[in-house]
């Protein structure tokens, strides 16, 4: 049997590499690769670990011809393309804990630093003054703080804060009263985070629904003499409107380690020079420590794959066995597009999951498929990567309690998934199969039964079941350039309440669906994004 090769193509610290040679892998480190070099390099490997300076595109996976497994030291997993490697059956794996506390920690520095002006106070003492009033400061206790995001980041970050006597406000769509409480924070909705807090910070995904989150209208919310800070990622803040705020003194100052532009230093931003701005170079991950933990974690993560000892951090495979997954593939994805529908639909936090297995399934051991629907939940509005192996523990966390039931009953169909999300002020409700063993549909939403396929654009339409309401749905996104591509209509009774599931071939754009919205018998419209 030839020896296991692991190819690393980034620096990675002697500590995972010692890991990767003492399971007896022949490890090569190589660095600074082209596309072309990395493409011809990678045969004959089986996996390859990379940090940010390698991007592994679909020419370096489709030139492999051994490789199972890529590792990314590190969060985010921008760098690879993880459709490629998953249609070419290789696991994508991440170390999404390691630089937790490194970027908490930074992240903290940052609010610290603009409370009392340091780097400004240090520039001006080392050109030779000494202006000790113009640097008056403010204390961080008893300000309040807003922290937008509470995943592991922003959660550590609320440790510290409350150690320097703050009140803390946290807006995140997935964190209950219970988890609050067990942190000692207030749970908030946005806006009211944005009118109370003396500092705000960022700790969420940047996706099109948090890109320009804090714009001007966020701006206009906030009280005079606010601080923010961003050690999160760029393009949540609008920076055009976050340096016109600060001009104008709304914003006393703020605290950057991510910007719109980071393809290049983002010397042109608005921002960048402003003297009550502080800046750093994308520093979170930047310490020794963040740089062993990561490189620890991914190694052993890698090991344990490559030696069938189970998949953790796996963004793209189920921990499970090959013939199972055959069969239950199919339910897999339609548990995944069930809850990302539903988690884009609900607005408020979610407190507790039932998910009944119908008919044939109820046979089966459906864990995995319960952890798809948890990951579809997630997926489109945490910072951190979700896959089937972390999904309930996120949910654990965040305190939402997951009931699993069953019944070999068949109905109408051979096997059904139903849903029901309780917010404790109100149940929603999604039911689905599958069309020919294979095809994911939903049969129900809410008291509604529809027949819609649960892919791409949709437009999720509440509307009074009267003559003309579609023909004004389909007249207005036709004139604004909006292909139907698919529609399907539920109502309770004749001329009562109804819903409308259009997929659409492109995104509609927010004036579109304002529109929407404004029309007689039109009660309310949510555009979703099947994020599988």
């Amino acid at each position: 049997m030839s020896a296991i090769k692991v190819l690393v193509s980034d620096p990675l610290s002697k500590e995972g590499v010692d890991i990767l040679k003492k399971n007896n892998f022949k490890v090569d480190e190589v660095s600074k690769l082209s596309e072309e070099e990395l493409a011809k390099k990678i045969k004959g490997y089986d996996a390859l670990v990379v940090r940010s300076g390698t991007t592994v595109t679909k020419k370096i996976i489709d030139a492999a011809d051994k490789l199972k497994v890529i590792g990314r030291a590190g969060v985010g997993l921008d760098n690879v393309d993880v459709a490629a490697a998953s249609k070419k059956g290789i696991i994508v794996m991440n170390a999404p804990a390691g630089n937790t506390i490194s970027t908490a920690e930074h992240a903290f520095s940052l609010m610290l630093s603009l409370s009392r002006n340091i780097p400004q106070a240090n520039s001006s003492l080392k050109q030779g003054r000494w202006d000790r009033k113009k640097f008056m400061g403010v204390e961080l206790y008893g300000k309040t703080l807003g922290i937008i995001g509470l995943g592991r980041i922003g959660t550590e970050f609320a440790k510290r804060a409350l150690s320097f006597g703050m009140k803390i406000l946290a807006f995140d769509p997935f964190l209950s009263e219970e988890k609050a409480k067990s942190l000692s924070v207030e749970s908030s909705d946005l806006d009211n985070l944005l009118k109370s807090a003396d500092f705000i910070t960022i700790h969420t995904p940047l996706t099109k629904e948090t890109n320009h989150l804090i714009d001007e209208k966020a701006f206009d919310k906030m009280k005079k003499g606010v601080r923010i800070i961003n050690a999160a990622r760029g393009g949540i803040i609008d920076e055009e409107a976050l340096a016109k705020n600060i001009k104008s003194g709304k914003v006393l100052g703020a605290a950057l380690d991510v910007y719109e532009a980071e393809s290049k230093p983002p010397f042109n931003s608005p921002v960048i020079n402003l003297e009550n701005v502080i800046t750093t170079p994308h520093l979170g991950a930047s310490t020794e420590e963040a740089q062993v933990n990561v490189a620890i974690d991914i190694a052993r993560t890698v090991s344990n794959a490559l030696l069938g000892k189970g998949f953790r951090n796996a963004a793209n495979v189920p921990a499970m066995e090959e013939e199972a997954m055959k069969i239950l593939a199919p339910f897999v994805n339609l548990a995944e597009r069930l809850g990302s529908i539903q988690t884009q639909l609900i607005d408020e936090p979610i407190k507790a999951i039932t998910v009944k297995y119908i008919g044939e399934i109820a046979e089966m051991d459906v864990d995995v498929v319960t952890c798809a629907l948890m990951k579809g939940i997630f997926n489109p509005i945490l910072d951190e990567q979700v896959n089937y192996v972390n999904a309930m523990l996120i949910a654990k966390e965040r305190s939402i309690r997951i009931t699993e039931k069953k019944t070999s009953q068949i109905t109408d169909f051979a096997n059904l998934i139903s849903i029901e999300f309780d917010t404790g002020k109100k149940k929603h409700f999604i039911m689905g199969t599958l069309f020919a063993n294979k095809d994911p549909r939903i049969i129900k939403m809410d008291k509604f039964y529809v027949e819609a396929i649960p892919d791409g654009y949709m437009l999720v339409i509440a509307n009074n079941d009267v003559p003309g309401v579609v023909g004004k749905i389909g007249m207005l996104l036709g004139e604004c350039g909006i292909n139907i591509a698919e529609m399907s209509f539920g109502r309770e009774k004749k001329t009562g309440e109804a819903i409308s599931l259009l997929n659409v071939d492109s995104e509609v754009p927010k004036d579109v669906l304002l529109k929407l919205k404004t029309e007689k018998d039109i009660n309310d419209v949510k555009q979703v994004k099947v994020m599988v």
